[in-house]
């Protein structure tokens, strides 16, 4: 079960791939050389979201991977480490089902996307309900996931998640991947003040709402100027250590009585080179990420569970010399130095 200790709060957050091998299978020993890699550099993990192909897993699979999660943070004395676990399935019944073995293996939050299977009869009051029933019935707490181009065009807007924010106690924040900025402002608008915070949370490890965005191409805006809390972002898989000083720098900016007009510089600075390779690994996707990762980490396969192909070479070769992927490299490199 989750170790109570652990506490959802600002920070940012990797979706992280499930690896196959040339098989299929799980990649396990890939998996959590690569979760412990990130986590050492302060990049939490999401497990079995987009980026992890979760729809292409069993629900025994995605089970398997919550709990050699959280064994190999453990394992490697990471055990502040929060887990967030994509539990969203097609029925209300499966993602009440994937969010308690969530819970058994040792997550600490949910992640769940509305289900867009029936796309058409995802009612506002449907959609509602569907959040409600499993918030009342999952163990952990249970974040948002709104991302339109994975649940069959379906995009929630900010009135029905303030609203299921009120009315959902064990409802603990929200995902942003239709990166509309002005809907992140109306959710803080209404979650980040104080009159938000009498409003009672189910879960002692999630005592605030938070709202995360989806794109690391607008992390510093989303803090600075939306009262967001951080981001989950594939690129964290590539630029961890990048992402975590952007984290910091606009954090400490936020939250500073007197801000350091130098700290907004860096931050500024370091969010264009971000934004650029954001471009970049948004169109090349989760293949493109896994080939990326596969040439410059030594993972030893970059397999695509079918019906997904794999990214080819000659795509690869181009990403790869691309200057707005070298560019934050080169920063990521020196982070790494120590410089």
């Amino acid at each position: 079960m989750s170790n109570g200790s652990r506490t959802l709060k600002p920070g940012v957050w990797a979706p992280i791939p499930t690896f196959f091998d040339e098989q299929e299978n799980l990649d396990l020993d890939t998996f959590r050389k690569h979760v412990v890699k990130l986590a050492k550099v302060g990049m939490q993990p999401v497990i079995c979201g987009s980026m992890g192909e979760a729809f292409h897993l069993s629900d025994d699979e995605r089970a398997t991977l919550f709990r050699e999660t959280r064994k190999a943070l453990d394992e490697a004395g990471l055990k502040d480490t929060v887990v967030i676990a994509g539990t969203g399935g097609n029925s209300t019944q499966q993602t009440i089902r994937l969010s308690k073995l969530a819970a058994d293996a040792g997550a600490d939050v949910v992640i769940v996307i509305p289900p867009g299977y029936f796309a058409g009869a995802m009612t506002r009051d449907a959609l509602k309900t569907f959040f409600l029933d499993v918030q009342a019935a999952s163990p952990l707490p249970v974040m948002i996931y709104n991302f339109p181009g994975a649940a069959g065009g379906i995009d929630m807007d900010s009135d029905l998640i303030n609203e299921i924010a009120k009315e959902g106690p064990n409802i603990c924040g929200v995902k942003l991947t239709c990166g509309a900025v002005g809907k992140l402002t109306r959710i803080t608008g209404t979650t980040a003040v104080d009159s938000f915070s009498s409003t009672p949370r189910k879960s002692a490890s999630a005592p605030e709402f938070l709202t995360l965005g989806g794109f690391a191409d607008f992390l510093a805006p989303a803090v600075l100027g939306g009262r967001g809390h951080g981001a989950i972002m594939g690129l964290g898989n590539i630029y961890p250590r990048s992402l975590v000083k952007l984290f910091e720098l606009t954090w400490k900016v936020h939250t500073a009585s007197s801000p350091s007009a130098e700290d907004l510089k860096k931050s500024l600075e370091l969010q264009d080179l971000v934004s650029e390779a954001d471009k970049a690994f948004f169109k090349a996707g989760i293949a493109g990420t896994k080939w990326f990762l596969q040439k410059h980490s030594g993972h030893p396969s970059k397999r695509m569970r079918r019906p997904l192909l794999d990214y080819s070479d000659e795509a690869g070769a181009a990403l790869d010399k691309s200057s707005d992927v070298t560019n934050l490299l080169k920063y990521e490199q020196a982070l790494e130095k120590g410089q």
